[in-house]
């Protein structure tokens, strides 16, 4: 059986109230990585309400996967991410945050409406028996931050093993530097691998009217620095994707006396595994330079998310399921996604979704902001992915 399209336009206008309802009340009330206590307690009253789906809730902390089985046919998985960022707002919205010093600065409000409107046209299809399959809705917590043991909502979903039987997964994000009415795409790695990286000078610090007879680090660490912004271009192809930043140095306490030691941490971006292990090996080799300067040292390598991988062929499911809205093929830049861990596992894509106001709202700014009128353009390319893929699925 294939597939019947559902109606969206006839549903838009009420669905598009419904979308700005959930969404401002997310907003309202965000909840930071692994605290996700209310939103997720308010997407299981909607889901329980439409006594569709089976519910597995507390999934990799307050994560909840609802599942809607049609008849026999592919499994296809949608996810949203549901946590907030430790950003006070200024946004001065009415429905500006209520709680001080966090707010959702990256759409997760909005991506988690989406998919609960996503739920509510899924179960009326399914009532109607418009389409054959299994449609899991992933509503995962902690996208922005890691546990004690390095583990974001992501990978602690997949560890569960409840969506070991995924045939494809589709995400999408907002994206305030495109309009509403157009979308982002690129197959293959389309957002970076996210590595960070602490490395401790150690010298022998003393008076500092004497630095001869001290181990000065911080002279060390002028040397560390120049090798370490001379790997962007230097030591990586040039035309690779892969670059070090430095965003913390730590060292000293008076301004006589010359420290003992110099923290320096900092980041890599990269987009193939090749140039990720390629900047590791370099910034070992650069620690090393303290040796030969008479210090020593610490260094330690925290790797985060893979690159995102954009399956090709999924990507052209969203292309036409886009319609008439314009299409921009780039990659999403150097921020990281842990969306990446499901397409490690499963064929999937990740989308950005135009959504910009008049004045440019930037990501992950106190002041960010989105025109809500994309949300229903969200809910229609998931929908339609969706349907393309379970009859994809059964013409294979």
């Amino acid at each position: 059986m294939k597939t019947k399209k559902a109606g969206l336009v006839t549903r838009s206008e009420a669905l598009q109230k419904q979308l700005v309802n959930w969404r401002r009340d997310f907003h309202q009330y965000p909840e930071l990585s692994f605290q996700e206590k209310r939103t997720s307690e308010k997407v299981l009253s909607v889901l329980q309400n439409q006594k569709a789906y089976s519910i597995d809730t507390g999934v990799g902390g307050y994560g909840i996967i609802a599942t809607l089985k049609n008849g026999e046919g592919p499994t296809i998985g949608l996810r949203a991410d549901m946590d907030a960022l430790p950003i006070g707002e200024q946004s001065y919205r009415p429905w500006s945050s209520k709680t001080p010093g966090v707010m959702h600065a990256c759409g997760h409000d909005a991506h988690t409406a989406i998919l609960m409107g996503v739920s509510l046209l899924l179960a009326e299809d399914a009532a109607k028996d418009q389409f054959k399959g299994t449609v899991k809705l992933i509503f995962q917590p902690a996208e922005e931050s890691c546990d004690e043991n390095g583990e974001t909502g992501a990978l602690k979903m997949l560890h569960s093993g409840k969506l070991d039987d995924l045939d494809a997964v589709l995400a999408l994000h907002m994206c305030p530097w495109r309009q509403t009415g157009e979308i982002q795409y690129h197959d293959g790695p389309s957002m970076a691998n996210n590595d960070e990286f602490h490395l401790t000078i150690k010298g022998n610090g003393g008076h500092a009217g004497y630095p001869h007879h001290v181990q000065d680090p911080i002279w060390m660490a002028t040397y560390i620095l120049q090798a370490l912004y001379s790997c962007n271009g230097r030591k990586v192809d040039p035309l690779e994707v892969g670059t070090i930043s430095v965003g913390q140095i730590h060292a000293g306490e008076a301004n006589n006396v010359i420290p003992h030691e110099v923290e320096i941490k900092g980041t890599m971006r990269s987009y193939t595994d090749e140039v990720r292990e390629k900047l590791i090996t370099e910034i070992h080799r650069i620690a090393n330079i303290v040796t030969a300067l008479g210090g020593g040292h610490d260094l330690r390598i925290f790797k985060g998310e893979p690159a995102l991988l954009n399956d090709s062929s999924i990507n052209e499911i969203i292309r036409k399921s886009a319609g008439s809205m314009k299409i921009y093929n780039e990659p999403f830049g150097m921020g990281s996604e842990d969306f990446s861990h499901f397409t490690r596992q499963t064929p999937g894509a990740m989308f950005f979704l135009g959504c910009a106001l008049e004045n440019e709202r930037k990501l992950h700014r106190p002041d960010f902001d989105i025109d809500e009128a994309a949300m229903v353009d969200g809910v229609r390319i998931l929908m339609e992915s969706t349907y393309r893929l379970l009859e994809r699925g059964g013409e294979e």
